[in-house]
């Protein structure tokens, strides 16, 4: 056995547990325990949080750009956030979920979806709770902080015995921003990059560039595409949080508004099978056709692969998106974490749900790209090329229907690169100091090449294991600092929906809790 091939063995077993029924079973019951801890507050409180995002979405509070360094606005927190996540993982994730998992995975996506609002909830309102300013006057939060000073904030003494848990937070802490930096070269940079190539090389095909290979085996064409992403990239990156934010906020609207677009005209053509594939998921997510399995093991096999690509979709859990949410102009933590319920919910309830109709309706649940009843994936087509094969069935002219997945998983992917640069380099400032974050982008953009000419999944499958082993610690951090979600969710309401004349509790740092005190009094 070769080096490589021991890697991925040793990778095979981590990401087994990871991503495994422990991993999952964690995740899904984080979510669980903060909804019922919130009293299920995004259904109670549907109309408070809906109004307060997407219904406000137009009020300068909102929209307008703060020119305080480093601090954007909610819009851009949830643009940069969602081009973070907003990735390969809806479209091509989704349909690989379908053909292992059956139409029933789609119901167990969403699922993890509903619980998975709150746990992105509980995530954001902990990261501006817990956020302070580096040394460059920028804000910083996400799950280190928490982890190292809520967690490790805790001493428990009595007469007997007394401990503290700030070496746990500590090394938590670490472990989180290690696994962030990680993540953030593989899934958030090659992985993205290698299926934005491969799809651009396949519907915009330049055989005079194609057939040339350097390297061995490397296409010349997709050295090109890799070097002008990687251009791209670094233009953008290497200019901060703002920068970045910026360009989310004007591609990410328009990919997602494009892609529904499109698969509205899919599914209307289609419209006959819509009540069917309807059907088909919730029937399926109890009792899976033959191809998934029979029984329990066919229930245990949809229901895992929806609750793994619903999480690769949105990231609830993960703690990645609170790193740019805590550069939010926003004061009151319950109020982005409102935003962190409607990240999840445009990401999974909206265009992951349009793309498994897309799949589901093309050609009928017998036949078309897919067969439903008996798992059969169209010729010529795999999970990766799903949709874009169903786009072509009513788009066929010109190739019109894969060019325009191709350019839609560009934005999607490419968007996600960007986004995982600022996650990744908040786990850099947090490790070696806000002045060295620049050290961090270069080695990022410089890693987009390689996924541009790598052609074994070894990069992406360690990727998805650093993903996931991020959860971990996170959702350690979330789950214990519980209660102060709680507390402040109750004193948000209290304030803000009963209008209650109680102090405000929006930070960690008393100062900032005075300031939004006298700020409400004035």
């Amino acid at each position: 056995m070769n080096f490589l091939d021991r890697i991925a063995e040793i990778n095979g077993e981590i990401n087994g547990v990871v991503w495994g029924i422990f991993g999952l079973a964690l995740l899904i019951g984080t979510g669980v325990i903060v909804t019922l801890s919130t009293k299920v507050f995004q259904v109670t409180r549907f109309r408070l949080w809906w109004k307060n995002t997407i219904g406000n979405m137009f009020s300068k509070d909102v929209l307008k750009h703060r020119k305080e360094k480093g601090v954007i606005s909610p819009f851009q927190a949830l643009c940069t956030a969602l081009a973070a996540t907003v990735g390969t993982g809806n479209i091509a994730g989704v349909a690989a979920a379908i053909c292992v998992g059956g139409a029933g995975a789609v119901f167990w996506m969403w699922v993890a979806a509903f619980f998975g609002m709150m746990t992105n909830f509980a995530e954001n309102a902990l990261g501006i709770y817990f956020r302070r300013k580096n040394s460059k006057g920028e804000w910083s939060g996400g799950a280190m902080y928490y982890l190292r000073d809520g967690l490790g904030g805790y001493t428990y003494s009595d007469k007997n015995i007394k401990f503290s848990l700030k070496p746990i937070g500590k090394v938590l802490a670490v472990l989180f921003c290690i696994f962030t930096m990680l993540a953030s070269f593989g899934i958030g940079s090659m992985g993205q990059v290698n299926k934005i190539v491969a799809n651009v090389a396949a519907a915009f095909d330049v055989q005079a560039l194609s057939s040339i290979t350097v390297f061995g085996d490397i296409s010349l064409y997709n050295i090109i595409l890799g070097v002008v992403i990687m251009i791209l990239t670094a233009i953008i990156t290497l200019g901060g949080v703002k920068r970045i934010a910026n360009v989310a906020e004007k591609i990410v609207p328009f990919m997602v508004v494009l892609f529904v677009a499109g698969s509205i005209v899919i599914i209307g053509i289609n419209y006959d099978a819509i009540i069917p594939a309807f059907k088909a998921i919730f029937v399926n997510a109890f009792k899976p056709e033959a191809f998934v399995g029979g029984g329990i093991g066919g229930v245990i096999i949809a229901m895992t692969n929806g609750f793994k690509r619903g999480v690769f979709s949105n990231e609830a859990g993960l703690g990645s998106s609170v790193m740019v949410h805590s550069n939010s102009s926003v004061k009151e933590p319950v109020q982005q974490g409102m935003w962190g319920i409607f990240e999840v919910f445009a990401d999974t309830m909206i265009v992951c749900t349009m793309t498994a109709l897309v799949v589901l309706t093309s050609g009928g649940l017998n036949g078309g790209v897919f067969n439903a009843t008996t798992g059969e994936v169209a010729a010529g087509l795999s999970d990766a090329t799903l949709v874009g094969g169903a786009f072509n069935e009513v788009f066929s002219w010109g190739n019109i229907g894969q060019k325009f997945i191709a350019i839609a998983m560009f934005l999607f992917a490419f968007t996600t690169v960007l986004g995982w640069s600022h996650y990744g380099s908040k786990a850099w400032e947090y490790l070696f100091g806000a002045k060295t974050t620049v050290i961090f982008r270069i080695i990022h953009v410089c890693t987009v090449i390689f996924g541009a000419v790598l052609t074994s999944s070894l990069a992406w499958d360690i990727s998805d294991t650093f993903n996931g082993l991020m959860m971990i610690p996170n959702l350690i951090g979330v789950l214990f600092m519980l209660p102060l979600v709680v507390k402040i969710v109750k004193n948000y309401i209290d304030r803000k929906v009963k209008h209650l004349d109680v102090e405000p509790v929006v930070s960690y740092d008393p100062e900032l809790n005075k300031l939004a005190n006298s700020d409400e009094n004035k």
